[in-house]
């Protein structure tokens, strides 16, 4: 089954970091991510670029509009995905609690909905 991990963290809080640990963050992902491709769970990973460059959409009544940014202010910003293979929920969360990123922010585990084919 596959499973979205979200990867959320405070954008402010890297801006605080020095270069060389952000650069040990990224390498300890990159690691992982490679382990996981090599085992077959990683299908796709991507970072995003800053919130501030989000643009959120809506279409009310047939009236487009948009808004700078993310949908609503929060502490944590949707920083990055990981589209991965499990066999089930408990194995998802077990590859999620891994990733470096989860002890600076939090990983949202969300299953895929699986398309009904006639």
């Amino acid at each position: 089954m596959k499973y979205l991990l979200m990867c959320c963290t405070e954008e402010k809080r890297f801006a605080t970091m020095s270069k060389g640990e952000i650069d040990a963050i990224m390498e300890e992902t990159s690691a992982y991510c490679e382990a996981l491709h090599k085992s077959g769970t990683l299908i796709v990973a991507e970072a995003l670029e800053p919130v501030q460059t989000a643009m959120t959409v809506r279409v009310r009544n047939g009236t487009l509009s948009m808004t700078d940014g993310p949908f609503a202010e929060t502490k944590e910003q949707f920083g990055g995905f990981f589209l991965i293979n499990a066999r089930d929920l408990n194995e998802a969360i077990q590859v999620a609690s891994k990733f470096p990123s989860v002890r600076l922010g939090s990983m949202e585990v969300r299953p895929v909905m699986e398309r009904h084919r006639p």
